[in-house]
């Protein structure tokens, strides 16, 4: 897997991670694997009612928007992957 691909994927990251420290969240980059990138919601985003949006609609939606490679997002729970 090409390290350039996962570093624009924590680019852009980085970029949502203001937005989601406003609201007490964060997130953290886990792996990216077959597409899959996987992350680890923080903070506020663990409990919040707007989880699956923000990760979907959100995460999900600009990644696949700037980074072809990227099919799916998902989140981490535990240590399960």
């Amino acid at each position: 897997m090409s390290t350039n691909v996962i570093e624009e994927i924590k680019k852009i990251l980085n970029k949502l991670r203001p937005y989601l420290n406003s609201e007490g969240g964060d997130l953290e980059f886990i792996d990216f694997k077959d597409g899959i990138v996987y992350i680890r919601m923080l903070g506020a985003c663990v409990d919040c009612g707007a989880l699956d949006s923000t990760l979907k609609d959100g995460i999900e939606a600009l990644l696949i928007e700037n980074v072809p490679e990227v099919i799916e997002v998902r989140n981490v729970v535990g240590e399960e992957i």
